[in-house]
């Protein structure tokens, strides 16, 4: 099967209904003041409210207070959790008890010893970042894919950092990761897809593959399911 598709750093309803009509699994939302790609709550909450039937909607955080991501998956009606800072495999854990939200550990990766250290997580998802001193995510560098062939673990990977459309095809076949996750590839500017660029992504995505587009009924039931 064809990876489903992450589009993160979303900040308003355009571009979220126009990801979701292109066949997105998940939009992010990233609950990270120092991000450029900060959404706004008022948004947060329509894109929420508007898709949530469509995409998981899945709220991206950084080392931030359990109580505070459980109220705010609550207030805003996420489905979906990116812990993308220090947070440990309690907290993951319970995270995911008490919002009902499936979740995934973000880990930047440099060695084979990032990938043992997040084997720890018995989280839904893993999603595998480049690193960069001081930033979490968004680098728009990627890592190197082979070191993915040691991955001792089922927890499905969703392959994040420097995807773009004329890459990703790569990272698939290299990775054969159960998603995909892209921000910086699809954008116009930080916080701003381009649609061009949007659907470039998602045909490199499918043709890897060798799959169209799916139809809406067939991907009501995979966020169903999910």
């Amino acid at each position: 099967m064809a990876p489903k598709v992450k589009i993160c750093g979303l900040t308003n309803l355009h571009d979220a209904h126009r990801a979701a009509d292109l066949g997105a699994w998940a939009l992010g939302l990233i609950f990270h003041e120092p991000s450029p790609r900060a959404c706004a709550e008022v948004d947060a909450l329509e894109i929420a409210a508007a898709l949530h039937r469509r995409a998981l909607v899945c709220g991206v955080f950084v080392n931030r207070p359990l109580d505070e991501v459980v109220a705010t998956a609550d207030r805003i009606g996420l489905t979906m959790l990116q812990l993308h800072g220090d947070e440990g495999p309690a907290y993951c854990a319970e995270a995911a008890r008490r919002t009902g939200c499936r979740v995934s550990k973000a880990v930047q990766v440099r060695t084979h010893a990032d990938l043992q250290a997040v084997e720890a997580f018995h989280t839904d998802f893993h999603l595998l970042d480049a690193h960069a001193r001081g930033l979490r995510g968004g680098t728009g560098e990627t890592f190197d894919w082979d070191l993915l062939r040691g991955r001792r673990t089922n927890v499905p990977v969703i392959l994040s950092g420097g995807l773009t459309p004329d890459n990703v095809g790569e990272g698939i076949a290299a990775a054969a990761p159960w998603a995909v996750d892209v921000a910086s590839g699809v954008e116009a500017e930080p916080g701003r897809k381009d649609p061009a660029k949007l659907q470039a992504f998602f045909a490199a995505a499918r043709l890897e593959q060798g799959h169209g587009a799916p139809d809406a009924e067939r991907q009501a039931a995979e966020v169903t399911d999910s």
